[in-house]
């Protein structure tokens, strides 16, 4: 990585703003978004829980986000991760939120802080520590004994932050208060008097739009935030389709989606979301699905394309904020009292799922370890293209020409909106839906501003999804429009600019550039120069060059697969009859608990055969297995666990203690009918079996 510093040199303009030149730093919004000093931004915003990940990796991880084209940070403050026993309030280790913020500030990343009291994040009681609720007092409430505590609380988390607001120089925008609340207004109201009162200075200050409250929220007092997900690990249902995801892949007004929180939430008696007063509010996301967890009972797959074509949708929708949920996965914590910190059904509160005790991978562009997954480089395309032209975007108004009442897997026409802004707009298509065989479009031309384009109707392959530009002004080009992708622009000197597009593919490249009309333009090898007028330059990539783009060609790309090795192992104790899986307070199926490992299949593994010393202190161990779930221990100690879903059970062993020569692998197996989702990517055969152990390089 001897070039990482130059990276972060080249890539901080991709920052939200510079802490080094801002002065005043105003921060004001309007029904389009946000601006700073004036200036239209649309940023991109990307959630990590900072206690879920070590404070070693803090530097690299945030580093990585900031690569992968996010401007803005979005963390929950767990109150059981800081305060787990009553009145021992812990900042050390990867518990020091002061220390996060100085690294995102280090990288220019804003922070949105999700302060609770209650945050949910699959956390145990949804953060709220045990405790609490033997308090006597009513939780989520105007209570003034709940309340005393979450100024407790509240203060607590101020001193971490002092110092580091934005009008300080420092990184914290915005702060949430509780989460997915459905009461009164008054008591989030509350809570931001609270918070005001023991520091709190902040540009904005925002909620969860879902669900509805049952009292209106003074206007401006709180920005509603939204989400969309492709699946849900808390759904009921242990068969696919099932929920209301699918509405997620089609272009609509409506800002809410009824599927988030659907176990818990009752949306029966809610209205519809899309009032005039929340459209006089930006319209911006905190939880747009940039993977899924798995549940016990619902072992969710996620694809690439989930993510990406999402976003797409939610971009053509009119969203001026992209904020993932989770962007990088993380791990919990250990426990101070010897309770396990993640959401089950036999926990106080929060108890409608089963998750894992240790993994929150959440399958997100950045996983559990900062592994790179596909859709990191699917997402960053669209992220560079919002850097560079977002303020064009942000002013300009959704229209949905195809018809906004829709159906689960419809297929009879091409799914597209546009965006407009006077006679310039950018088309947004989307034949995708998570789960359905949605077919190819044909004889496919778009009317928008005056233009129909392009000359030759096109195919729209299953599964694609684009964004193409219409009457631009780049430069000084005028471009009529561009079956091609624009992705990001480069200032040279003397005035100079540059334009890169990217080949969708099965799309021809046709450009309509002052006049002329360029067609059937192929990218070869990383560019093709596709037009230059003056001091403007147009570029083409493909569609597979467009994710790992990078302006300066003197950085290396990473190879975050390396170096890979077989690692020995072996069983040292069979397995005995299957457990009995119970059904639990929520009726979906329980999780195992500590004993029931003990008639588990046993494996060692022996990190004395890796051979490459490198591999053996940063490498990524790779269990490729077969089960219903499986435990890592070392030295006795729990330090990760998986439920299998057919993708592979992943540790980073860098997080090992020095020295440590075997780790223990437990598995439990499959069963005959058991009550559980599971994708078609696993392997439901009755049994349990490790199929091949490996520890490959993870280029860190």
């Amino acid at each position: 990585m001897k070039h990482k510093y130059l990276l972060v040199a080249f890539l901080s303009f991709l920052s939200l703003v510079s802490f080094a030149q801002e002065k005043e730093r105003v921060v004001s919004w309007d029904a389009n978004g946000l601006m700073l000093e004036g200036k239209r931004v649309m940023p991109v915003m990307g959630e990590i829980h900072y206690s879920r990940v070590p404070v070693e990796e803090w530097d690299r991880e945030v580093m990585k986000m900031k690569e992968g084209g996010v401007t803005m940070i979005a963390c929950y403050v767990f109150w059981n991760h800081i305060e787990e026993v009553e009145g021992q309030f812990d900042w050390q280790g990867q518990r020091n939120l002061h220390n996060f913020l100085l690294v995102c500030k280090k990288y220019n990343m804003p922070v949105i802080l999700r302060i609770g009291p209650f945050c949910h994040g699959e956390v145990r009681n949804g953060g709220i520590p045990d405790w609490v609720f033997l308090k006597n007092c009513k939780m989520r409430s105007e209570d003034p004994a709940f309340l005393s505590l979450v100024k407790t609380l509240y203060a607590q988390i101020f001193s971490q932050v002092k110092g580091l607001q934005w009008k300080d120089g420092g990184p914290v925008i915005a702060a949430q208060f509780d989460n997915e609340y459905h009461g009164y207004a008054s008591y989030l109201l509350s809570l931001k008097k609270i918070a005001k009162e023991v520091g709190f200075d902040l540009p904005f200050y925002t909620r969860t739009g879902w669900p509805e409250l049952k009292s209106a929220v003074p206007f401006g007092e709180l920005i509603p935030l939204y989400g969309d997900y492709a699946d849900g690990f808390w759904d009921r249902a242990i068969t696919d389709p099932t929920g209301d995801y699918w509405q997620a892949f089609h272009f609509h007004p409506s800002r809410a989606n009824k599927s988030i929180g659907s176990e818990q939430i009752d949306y029966s008696h809610n209205v519809s979301a899309s009032t005039q007063k929340v459209l006089q509010y930006p319209y911006f996301t905190c939880e747009l699905g940039g993977g899924m967890m798995t549940s016990y009972h619902r072992r969710i797959f996620i694809y690439p394309q989930d993510a990406y074509s999402l976003a797409v949708v939610k971009l053509g929708s009119g969203s001026n904020l992209l904020g993932y949920y989770m962007y990088h996965g993380g791990t919990n914590p250990d426990s101070r009292t010897g309770v396990y910190l993640n959401e089950t059904q036999r926990t106080i509160a929060t108890n409608y799922n089963d998750l894992p005790v240790k993994t929150y991978d959440f399958q997100a562009p950045l996983g559990e370890f900062g592994q790179i997954n596909p859709h990191y480089y699917l997402l960053r395309k669209l992220h560079l293209f919002m850097h560079d032209f977002g303020r064009l975007l942000a002013p300009m108004t959704p229209v949905f020409p195809a018809s906004t009442v829709f159906r689960q897997g419809d297929d009879t026409c091409l799914r597209w909106s546009y965006r407009r802004n006077r006679n310039a707009a950018f088309v947004f298509v989307n034949n995708y839906e998570r789960l359905q065989p949605l077919t190819a479009k044909t004889d496919v031309t778009f009317h928008v501003c005056g233009v129909t384009f392009p000359q030759h109707p096109l195919v729209i392959q299953a599964g694609m999804s684009a964004i193409f530009p219409v009457n631009l002004s780049l430069g000084n080009v005028k471009l009529k429009y561009a079956t091609a992708q624009l992705l990001a622009k480069q200032k040279g000197r003397k005035g100079n600019e540059s334009y890169y597009f990217f080949q969708v593919k099965g799309i021809p490249a046709e450009f309509s550039v002052n006049g002329k009309l360029l067609q059937n333009v192929l990218p070869k090898g990383e560019r093709v120069p596709v037009f230059h007028y003056w001091k403007t330059s147009f570029y083409l990539l493909t569609d597979s060059a467009a994710g790992r783009f990078r302006l300066d060609p003197s950085v290396e790309e990473y190879d975050y697969q390396g170096k890979k090795e077989i690692v020995g192992f072996r069983m040292e104790k069979e397995g005995l009859p299957s457990r009995h899986i119970s059904i639990g307070v929520n009726k979906v199926a329980e999780e195992p608990v500590d004993s029931d490992f003990t008639h588990a299949s046993v494996y060692s593994i022996d990190l004395k055969s890796i051979q490459n010393k490198n591999l053996r202190q940063t490498g990524l161990l790779d269990i490729d297995y077969h089960g219903d779930c499986a435990r890592l221990y070392v030295n006795g100690k729990l330090i990760d666990d998986n439920f299998y879903n057919g993708r592979h059970f992943l540790y980073g062993l860098w997080r090992l203690p020095e020295n440590v020569a075997t780790l223990t692998l437990y598995v439990l197996p499959i069963q005959e009918n058991m009550p559980i989702y599971f994708p078609v990517e696993a392997d439901t055969a009755p049994g349990q079996k490790v199929n091949s152990i490996i520890v490959r390089g993870l280029g860190r």
